[in-house]
């Protein structure tokens, strides 16, 4: 079965930046679910899937601009200790989820901390990069009615709800 509109992908990936390194990869878990043409994915990496089938293997090159764009400076900002709960460690690196304006979830991640003062992170952590993926189909069927519905897949490697 081919990779078309409203078909559930199921693959395994490796990203890599453009020296190599591994930024993430699914070999130590679940293949990936989506379903084709939600845009869950990366436009230009569902884009070069469309007709791949069960058992292809691709590389994919994806330009910082078909990615998450550029780091945004103006996506760092310095904040009090008091915005975040006080039972809540703070510590570098560590991710927290907020609602937008536009009541997006958005992700900012804690990247200095320095006494009352916290330096908080809004960029997607691989903006600025050109991705590098290694992708392997493992498995392409039907979606159900229920998860067209839900816009997403349920299952291994979607939601369990």
């Amino acid at each position: 079965m081919q990779i078309t509109q409203n078909k559930v992908v199921s693959l395994h990936y490796v990203v890599k930046d453009d020296k190599g390194t591994v930024l993430e990869s699914t070999l130590d878990r679940d293949p990936l679910a989506y379903i084709q043409g939600t845009q869950t994915i990366l436009p230009l990496l569902e884009e070069k899937l469309e007709g791949k089938k069960e058992g292809d293997s691709l590389k994919i090159r994806i330009p910082m601009d078909d990615a998450y764009g550029p780091r945004r400076e103006e996506l760092v900002a310095v904040v009090n200790r008091e915005q975040f709960s006080k039972d809540v460690e703070i510590t570098v690196g560590q991710e927290f989820y907020y609602l937008d304006d536009n009541d997006q979830m958005m992700t900012v991640t804690i990247v200095n901390v320095d006494g009352e003062a916290i330096t908080i992170d809004s960029n997607h952590p691989f903006a600025g990069m050109d991705l590098n993926f290694e992708v392997q189909v493992v498995g392409v069927r039907d979606a159900t009615a229920e998860e067209l519905d839900h816009g997403h897949v349920h299952g291994p490697g979607g939601f369990e709800h």
